[in-house]
């Protein structure tokens, strides 16, 4: 096999980055958990817990938008491993093996495209929160610079995801063990009510929890405009997990492909 330039590696990614656009653009279905989720979750948790947790559903916006920001791309990020199982039990990586292609370039494409889902939750979530009457005091600095910190600790959470989906056998044991993972991460976390009102044990497990952080990052960002420890801690821990995961992947899908 002749070697591939990093040239036409990254070339060859975009490409397949587009396809994934494409599978976007014939199968809208796969869109609605970015579309769907962020709408019902905003209404029923601002107006189920708004009340209980902050006197009002006004004083609860400034916590909950974040929080269901956050569950939200964290929670889409499933998809890069469901569908990189998908597509390797269907077959299509063998007929990319025999094509003249970087063979990292499936992967990679597959982790970018996803962005663009990532991009399309935030956009919702902060649209709905605007339409019941969130107004964050962030500005547009602070509302892009969450939107982007969200974005890279998903696509650094993908990676975990898309290990799972070279390694398991099915795409439903995918995603049936990744919501076993996140559900407790993302509910035993400060981003739907204040940790303090949790018993001891959890509240220690709060405090340590990094949706905890990335959930209070992006409270200060698009409430305050602060960039604060949080906003360090929260891409620390999105470069240490692509450090470690991105070459594990990569060298486990090397052998499956």
């Amino acid at each position: 096999m002749r070697s591939i330039s990093l040239s036409q590696s990254v070339s060859n990614s975009l490409t397949m980055a587009y396809r994934g656009l494409l599978k976007l653009k014939y199968n809208p279905e796969q869109l609605f958990d970015v579309v769907i989720q962020p709408l019902i979750f905003t209404v029923m948790f601002t107006y189920i817990f708004g009340g209980a947790v902050s006197g009002d559903v006004k004083s609860y916006l400034p916590i909950i938008i974040p929080g269901i920001l956050v569950q939200t791309v964290v929670t889409a990020s499933i998809v890069t491993g469901t569908q990189l199982r998908e597509d390797m039990d269907k077959g299509v990586f063998d007929r990319f093996r025999s094509l003249p292609i970087a063979r990292i370039s499936p992967l990679a494409g597959a982790l970018l495209s996803d962005v663009v889902r990532y991009a399309i939750a935030t956009t919702i979530t902060f649209a709905m929160g605007m339409a019941i009457g969130y107004r964050p005091q962030g500005g547009v600095v602070g509302i892009v610079a969450a939107g982007l910190l969200v974005m890279v600790c998903a696509f650094a959470i993908s990676w975990i995801f898309a290990l799972m989906g070279v390694l398991m056998n099915k795409a439903s044991a995918v995603q049936g063990i990744s919501m076993l993972v996140l559900f407790p991460l993302t509910f035993m976390s400060n981003a739907f009510v204040p940790a303090d009102t949790m018993p001891g044990w959890m509240q220690a497990f709060v405090k340590v929890n990094p949706v905890s952080h990335l959930v209070t990052a992006v409270r200060e960002l698009v409430n305050d405009g602060h960039f604060g420890i949080h906003v360090v801690w929260s891409l620390l821990g999105a470069a240490v997990i692509i450090a470690v995961m991105a070459p594990l992947t990569v060298r486990a899908y090397m052998r499956e492909a």
